[in-house]
C-alpha cells in the first residue's frame, strides 16, 4: 500500500468584511495570496507525484 499522500487543501479565503480597508501593508489578503502561491506549488508537486506513481503502477 502506498504511503499516505493527501491532496493539498487550498487556504480559506478571508471574507470581504475581514479587510479593514485602511490600506494595511501587509493586508490580510496579501497573506492569503502568499498562502495560495504555496498551495499551488504544493498542488503541482502532489500532481507530479501522483502521475509518477500511476506511471509506475497503472493499476493504482
Amino acid at each position: 500500500m502506498p504511503p499516505d499522500d493527501p491532496r493539498p487543501m487550498p487556504p480559506e479565503r478571508p471574507g470581504d468584511d475581514e479587510c479593514c480597508g485602511a490600506g494595511c501593508d501587509p493586508c490580510i489578503f496579501d497573506y492569503y495570496y502568499q498562502e495560495m502561491d504555496r498551495y499551488r506549488e504544493a498542488l503541482r508537486a502532489w500532481e507530479a507525484r501522483q502521475a509518477a506513481r500511476h506511471a509506475e503502477d497503472p493499476a493504482s
